[in-house]
């Protein structure tokens, strides 16, 4: 009975490999025989590189040189204080803080800020933020005006910008 199952059992996988091979050829034989007639082999070129051209610095009088020291102009009537205690909210750049909310304690009203670390800070009118010396002159349900004094880059004059930070939901 033993023999008799093995011969049974061969002559099914004998079966089963004779349907396989099919002389007809299957769906990748084809698309292999006519693929060199459907593809095309023409690739386009590389784009050409354009050589670096270094920019030489006061060339023209605009560019000012990043390596020295920028000029402070004594005309200019909007300076920072550099002798005030810098707050810690001005350690982070306005790019990186999140105005979350508000709060109202009596007539103060204070911004909720939440810095690159995660932690939350009250900020009221007359703080300071950022670091381009953000004074906050108003906060409202949906930004934080600042204005900041920076330093044109050209004349080297501080100037003042008006900012904000818009509530992030």
């Amino acid at each position: 009975m033993n023999s008799t199952c093995k011969w049974f059992c061969l002559a099914i996988t004998l079966l089963f490999l004779a349907g396989c091979g099919s002389g007809e050829g299957d769906d990748l034989d084809k698309f292999m025989a006519d693929a060199d007639k459907t593809m095309s082999t023409k690739v386009e070129p590389l784009p050409q590189v354009q050589p670096y051209v270094p920019i030489e610095f006061n060339a023209d009088g605009k560019l000012s040189d990043p390596f020295k020291p920028r000029k402070v102009a004594s005309n200019s009537t909007f300076q920072p204080n550099f002798n005030r205690p810098k707050e810690p909210l001005e350690s982070f750049s306005l790019e990186n803080l999140k105005y979350v909310g508000m709060l109202g304690k009596g007539k103060v009203v204070y911004a909720l800020v939440k810095t690159p670390d995660n932690t939350v800070q009250q900020v009221k009118i007359g703080n300071y933020l950022g670091t381009n010396y953000g004074l906050v002159t108003a906060i409202n349900d949906n930004e934080v005006v600042l204005k900041e004094i920076v330093q044109d880059d050209l004349s080297g004059d501080w100037v003042e910008r008006i900012s904000s930070l818009s509530l992030q939901e």
